[in-house]
C-alpha cells in the first residue's frame, strides 16, 4: 500500500469508498455537490489515496488547509482494509504534507449515540491520534448526530 496525492483517475475509487458508507453519511455517489467537492480537492492537491500498485483504492482523505485551523473534510477506509493502518497512514501523510503549528486540526465525526460511532471505530480512531471530543455539530444529512473532534498542533 502506498499513500499518494489523488489524481483524476482516482475519482471512481473515491465513489467506491463513498458507496460503502452512504448509510452513515447520506447520499454521495450520485450527489453532484460531493462530486464537485471531490474534484476540487483533487485539483487543489488536497486529496490523498491509499492504494495498491493497481487500481484498487483502500482509503481516501479530503483535507482543508487554512492555517491555523486545519480540517479533515472526509476520511474513509474500505471495509476490507479497516484495522490495517490505512487511516493512520493517510493521517500521517496529511500531517506531514500540510500541517504546521501552532494551530489545531478539526474533524466532524459521529456523535456518541450514532450507530456508526461504534461500528466504524471513528471516535476511537481519532482519540488514538490525539484528538479530543469538542462541541457538537449539526446532524448529518441522514439525520445522525455529529461531533467535532479537535487536536492541538504545537
Amino acid at each position: 500500500m502506498i499513500v499518494r496525492l489523488a489524481e483524476d483517475e482516482d475519482f471512481s475509487g473515491f465513489l467506491g469508498l463513498a458507496a460503502q458508507v452512504e448509510h452513515w453519511f447520506g447520499p454521495m455517489v450520485e450527489d453532484a455537490g460531493f462530486h464537485d467537492a471531490l474534484r476540487q480537492h483533487i485539483r487543489r492537491s488536497r486529496a490523498l489515496v491509499a492504494a495498491s500498485t493497481g487500481p484498487e483504492v483502500f482509503g481516501g482523505l479530503l483535507f482543508g488547509a487554512q492555517a491555523s485551523t486545519y480540517h479533515i473534510h472526509w476520511l474513509v477506509v474500505s471495509e476490507q482494509a479497516r484495522g490495517q493502518g490505512v487511516g493512520h497512514a493517510l493521517m500521517s501523510d496529511a500531517m506531514r504534507r500540510w500541517v504546521r503549528g501552532p494551530g489545531s486540526i478539526e474533524v466532524v465525526t459521529f456523535g456518541a449515540d450514532h450507530p456508526g460511532a461504534l461500528v466504524s471505530g471513528a471516535r476511537v480512531f481519532y482519540e488514538r491520534l490525539g484528538f479530543a471530543p469538542a462541541e457538537t455539530a449539526a446532524p448529518g444529512p441522514e439525520g445522525g448526530s455529529r461531533q467535532i473532534y479537535r487536536r492541538t498542533v504545537t
